[in-house]
């Protein structure tokens, strides 16, 4: 499983439209083949950050989701109004389950 998180910076002017572009863009991903979640949260230590955290199958079903226009033109929308780069981290990951 490819676990992806990442964040963007929102200000007073675009918190609304960053927020509505980010949520609908995670609605959108969810439903591409390979997207186990995509999910869009608002950071508690800092209500100008909002935080994805994604899980995918694998890398070709991510690199899939990088494909699709609508997810480069959301990146060309989030990087017009926020008012820092956007960052992103991606890493291999498996479930653990813990003994008990």
């Amino acid at each position: 499983m490819i676990l992806v998180t990442g964040h963007v910076l929102t200000t007073p002017e675009t918190a609304g439209e960053i927020t509505r572009l980010c949520v609908a863009h995670s609605v959108r991903s969810r439903a591409e083949p390979g997207c186990i979640a995509h999910n869009v949260h608002v950071d508690c230590e800092d209500p100008w950050r909002l935080v994805f955290v994604e899980k995918w199958a694998d890398m070709d079903a991510l690199n899939a989701h990088f494909a699709v226009p609508e997810s480069l033109a959301f990146v060309k929308a989030i990087r017009a109004l926020s008012p820092e780069p956007t960052a992103m981290q991606m890493f291999e990951a498996a479930e653990m389950h813990p003994s008990r």
